[in-house]
């Protein structure tokens, strides 16, 4: 647990400096923190995360909110479609389900208001 909030401390001041893309190896250390250390993860959710490293992703990690859960990746523009791509050969590949993917854009974050 001590080991997740360094992690997080660490990806806010990279995020508070514009250095987004230093984030994805504390996301895949977070991954692996989940899968070894906590034993949140599943077969698909590894499957999703090593695929879309090796395709090109800067870290990955499982987000086990749910039923299943989902991954999440932090991927260059131009290497988008690639991993997506990759990911779901890999899922048919293994026989899962084909999985629902998207590119989501960060905003600025919440303020106060008023």
């Amino acid at each position: 647990m001590l080991t997740e909030n360094d992690r997080v401390q660490q990806t806010v001041a990279l995020l508070r400096a514009g250095r987004q893309e230093r984030i994805g190896g504390l996301l895949t250390a977070s991954h692996a923190s989940l899968r070894d250390d906590f034993e949140v993860s599943a077969a698909e959710l590894d499957l999703a995360v090593d695929t879309a490293l090796a395709a090109g992703a800067l870290g990955a990690r499982n987000d086990r909110r749910r039923f299943g859960g989902c991954a999440i990746a932090l991927v260059p523009t131009p290497a988008v479609a690639s991993v997506t791509s990759a990911v779901g050969e890999a899922f048919a590949a293994h026989r899962y389900a084909e999985p629902v993917a998207f590119a989501a854009v960060p905003g600025p974050g919440v303020e106060q208001v008023g």
